[in-house]
């Protein structure tokens, strides 16, 4: 096994197909696909499955992957350390629901290591994406929920996908309303206090099951209901339509505005919000930090 061959898988993982891989690279694809079949039949495993449309990770491969990412950016460190050479930008990656601690966190790695260039990508995205943007290597860290409701299927999706989850919160139910609502002074709401009013919720695609729901009681029939795919969108029309929705209660009026106030669900379902990460990858430095970040958000936003 050679540090080629390993930069080479990695290209591949990151462009989809062996022909983008092998242009980015500067060989000739047949030298590419020869150094890929080397390794995997060094290694006595099957990296990629070859399709028409290109390749995708098999189980073994997204292990595979996740190490090698991490040997390719100690290799980059030495050399930059006793070589004087100029380091590569920094690759990292996130894929999570519509938290605002989580964009918070980001921002805290970028400020954290202040690197002249960089190649970073935070992505706001519907649930199954962000499972299958960690699993295919897209991103190293996605956020998400668990709860009672969506517990057992979503620790299945993942435990198949070869991720694991990791408990960062557990959190009671809060509603996000503007804080002119008909309901802004009340101390906690129920959910029949709500019934009147628009609910709110982040569109799931062809994926609309409730299990990958990003609220909670996403079950109960409503009378008006509003789909969107961004968090702006939404509280634009919590404040123009006096419509709500049910999450976390974490939230940060820097980021999102003091006309978005939190208030308690009178509700016993709690939700874990977590990290899914490859099953036994070891985070990169911008990813522990990125942890870091998350915890330390969380507690002082959640307050």
């Amino acid at each position: 096994m050679t540090l080629q061959q390993l930069r080479y898988v990695v290209a591949v993982a990151e462009k989809g197909t062996i022909s983008s891989a092998a242009e980015s690279l500067y060989i000739s694809q047949p030298s590419l696909t020869s150094a890929i079949k080397e390794l995997e039949k060094e290694m006595e495993i099957t990296i990629f499955y070859r399709t028409n449309k290109g390749v995708i990770c098999t189980n073994e491969g997204t292990e595979f992957l996740g190490y090698a990412r991490q040997v390719l950016e100690q290799v980059n460190l030495l050399e930059t350390k006793y070589k004087n050479e100029q380091p590569q930008n920094p690759i990292f990656a996130v894929s999570c629901q519509h938290y605002s601690f989580a964009v918070n966190a980001f921002v805290d790695v970028i400020k954290a290591f202040d690197q002249t260039a960089y190649d970073f990508t935070l992505r706001e995205e519907q649930t199954y994406e962000i499972i299958e943007d960690v699993r295919h290597l897209k991103s190293e860290i996605g956020i998400l929920y668990l709860c009672d409701t969506n517990r057992k299927v979503l620790q299945k999706i993942i435990k198949n996908a070869g991720l694991k989850f990791e408990a960062l919160y557990t959190a009671k139910p809060h509603v996000f309303i503007s804080s002119s609502h008909p309901l802004a002074d009340r101390k906690e709401l129920t959910l029949a206090d709500l019934e009147p009013y628009p609910y709110l919720s982040f569109e799931q695609g062809t994926h609309n099951s409730f299990y990958y729901s990003e609220e909670l009681f996403s079950t109960i029939d409503r009378k008006k209901r509003i789909r969107v795919r961004d968090r702006a969108t939404l509280f634009n029309l919590a404040i123009g339509l006096d419509g709500y929705t049910i999450s976390s209660g974490v939230i940060d009026p820097d980021l999102n505005g003091e006309q978005i106030i939190a208030k308690p669900l009178r509700e016993e379902e709690e939700m874990t919000i977590g990290m899914i990460t490859l099953k036994d990858a070891i985070l990169s430095r911008y990813g522990k930090i990125y942890k870091e970040a998350l915890l330390k958000h969380i507690n002082e936003d959640g307050q």
